[in-house]
């Protein structure tokens, strides 16, 4: 059985890499076409940032009657979170480690998005990403780990 150490940072390994694959190639390249239920993050997120300098006033209040961005990633969230669960009784902690990731991954986006003075503080790849005007890179929201890895951390000059 893996340790718990083990678990835990292969958790963290996880999860960075999930975020950073599912936002390059699911929410960005399949969110490209209008008829694609992922269009909501190219179409409706990112519009609203780049009109808003990085506020996404969809993040000012949980309305889960509401079909939006916010509620479309909770969705999408919540299934991640259902896929996951059979691995609570294999490892423990490793489940553990990836649902509290992703309950950081929504606070840190979500805060980033309601004050945009924070995330360029805290989530400095995360601001490049909305408003460099290049958002082909900089897939990682949590922590900038396999942008770094994957070469796709794109530090901006304009925005210094």
């Amino acid at each position: 059985m893996f340790s718990l150490i083990i678990q835990f940072i292969l958790g963290l390994i996880y999860v960075n890499a999930g975020e950073w694959l599912v936002h390059k190639h699911i929410l960005h390249a399949l969110g490209q076409n209008r008829q694609s239920f992922w269009a909501y993050h190219w179409h409706e997120h990112h519009a609203v940032c780049a009109k808003n300098a990085m506020i996404d006033p969809g993040y000012r209040s949980l309305k889960l009657t509401t079909w939006n961005a916010q509620t479309k990633e909770l969705a999408v969230l919540a299934g991640i979170v259902l896929l996951h669960a059979p691995l609570l009784m294999l490892f423990p902690l490793f489940a553990v480690t990836v649902y509290a990731s992703l309950m950081l991954y929504y606070y840190k986006h979500r805060k980033a998005h309601l004050n945009p003075a924070w995330g360029k503080q805290y989530l400095r790849w995360h601001y490049d990403h909305h408003l460099d005007g290049n958002c082909s890179g900089n897939w990682c929201v949590t922590w900038p780990w396999f942008d770094y890895l994957m070469e796709t951390r794109i530090k901006s000059k304009m925005l210094e």
